[in-house]
């Protein structure tokens, strides 16, 4: 159980995020819990119909949360995929094997970050947080140099 003053200082946000993952309870978990921290949390079980969404409205995400592997489609390609589309969008891939991913493979595909399964809240939160708040520094600093983005 977690403790009410544990729950302040993890990290909160109203940001809206895309959260893939084949496995149905992870998924509702993650919505659940993404959600008590103020994101707006849409949920995919299949790669496909997430990569459908996302290409319906792509402006409407903050971030791209994915697990791995799974049926039809890895993250790595569903995220060379939504970035093909807007190629601003952060990814966060979540793994429970490293061998497919590394810090240099993330960094040379244009990953955000990635974390390796189980994750805890405080650093899921935390790893969420740091990337939104990197996207947003950099459009910033984009505007003020006057630059898009």
């Amino acid at each position: 159980m977690v403790k009410t003053d544990e729950i302040e200082t993890i990290p909160h946000g109203n940001e809206t995020l895309l959260f893939v993952d084949d496995e149905k309870t992870i998924t509702e978990l993650s919505k659940e819990i993404l959600e008590q921290l103020g994101f707006q949390v849409e949920t995919r079980l299949n790669p496909m119909e997430a990569l459908d969404l996302f290409q319906s409205n792509p402006d409407v995400f903050d971030l791209v949360i994915t697990d791995m592997t799974m049926p039809q489609m890895t993250s790595l390609n569903l995220a060379e995929k939504v970035m093909e589309i807007r190629s601003d969008i952060p990814v966060i891939i979540c793994t429970g094997y490293n061998a497919l991913i590394d810090e240099s493979k993330a960094a040379e595909i244009g990953i955000a970050d990635y974390v390796m399964k189980p994750v805890s809240l405080l650093e899921l939160a935390k790893i969420i947080r740091k990337v939104l708040d990197n996207v947003r520094g950099n459009i910033m600093h984009n505007v003020k140099w006057g630059r898009d983005r």
